[in-house]
């Protein structure tokens, strides 16, 4: 092999070798919580321009119905958040409902349980945040949860659950602390009367208005039978939407017209647009929320 050839193949190995440092450094891999049972990490995207004031945090949460899915599900949205002076904290969480069904057939007790768990390891996440604050630069007021499927029904809870009454850890959050604002895609609550004045807070949400598996509006989970053993009432994006307009509360509704239950990526994985401009009309303080969007 001659001089020249060498040459040209060392500058490829060299360009490649670049190319996936660069790539490994887009985001740092973190344990938010590890016990003798359990070690939860989590993949953090920081802007690459060094602030010198604190800036907003999103944690997101895949989907997967508790059974399957990672956290590379968030990378999509980090990448273009990151972008926008806005760290994105794509977490792990327990998939309790691995091995088991989250239909129909499946035991409603384990349902719920494997949304306690998640709703719980989002706190977790969060207790991680603001006591790292200033490690990260994340202003702790700014924080907002974001998830897809069962993950927008983790944050929906995380929300809006009393802490005191479902935790699973020893959870250090303050009892006053609220998120800045929760996005959901394609997610639901198991009870529209835990959003409260009190636990009030903006929410974005996004769903199909013919999702076979999470309701847009209030029915069972996956429109089961009342005898079935996996029966669970969900109340879908558009009965929250409406609870919280009649609260005077802040609500986005983007409405997928004839959309499935695959409208529940719609803005994580491409387009994630009207996620920043929510996140930005939340932090300024514009009142632009109450609105439905229809889209075909």
């Amino acid at each position: 092999m001659n001089t020249n050839k060498i040459f040209t193949l060392l500058t490829l190995v060299l360009l490649l070798s670049t190319h996936f440092s660069v790539s490994a450094q887009e985001f740092e891999t973190l344990t938010y919580y590890e016990d003798d049972s359990i070690k939860l990490e989590l993949d953090l995207f920081l802007p690459e321009a060094v602030s010198s004031s604190k800036i907003p945090l999103v944690i997101y949460v895949h989907g997967g119905g508790f059974s399957t899915g990672d956290r590379t599900g968030g990378h999509n949205l980090a990448k273009f958040l990151a972008k926008k002076n806005v760290a994105v904290a794509s977490i792990s969480y327990t998939l309790f409902m691995k091995d088991k069904s989250f239909s129909c057939d499946g035991k409603l007790p384990e349902k719920i349980k494997a949304i306690q768990l998640a709703a719980n390891q989002v706190w977790l996440s969060t207790e991680f945040f603001l006591a790292n604050q200033e490690e990260y630069t994340i202003d702790p007021a700014q924080i907002f949860a974001a998830g897809s499927s069962a993950g927008a029904e983790a944050v929906l809870h995380a929300a809006f659950w009393d802490r005191s009454l479902m935790n699973l850890y020893e959870n250090n959050l303050p009892d006053t602390f609220k998120y800045a604002g929760i996005i959901s895609g394609a997610g639901a609550i198991m009870d529209l009367n835990l959003i409260t004045d009190q636990s009030l807070v903006p929410v974005m949400m996004f769903h199909g208005d013919s999702d076979p598996t999470v309701p847009y509006a209030t029915a069972a989970h996956h429109y089961c039978p009342t005898n079935a053993s996996g029966w669970l009432m969900l109340f879908g994006s558009k009965s929250i939407f409406d609870h919280i307009v009649s609260m005077h509360g802040a609500a986005t509704l983007i409405t997928y017209v004839g959309g499935t239950h695959g409208s529940a990526g719609a803005h994580f994985y491409q387009d994630q647009q009207p996620v920043y401009d929510f996140i930005h009309q939340v932090l300024e303080g514009k009142e632009v929320f109450q609105n439905q969007v229809y889209r075909k």
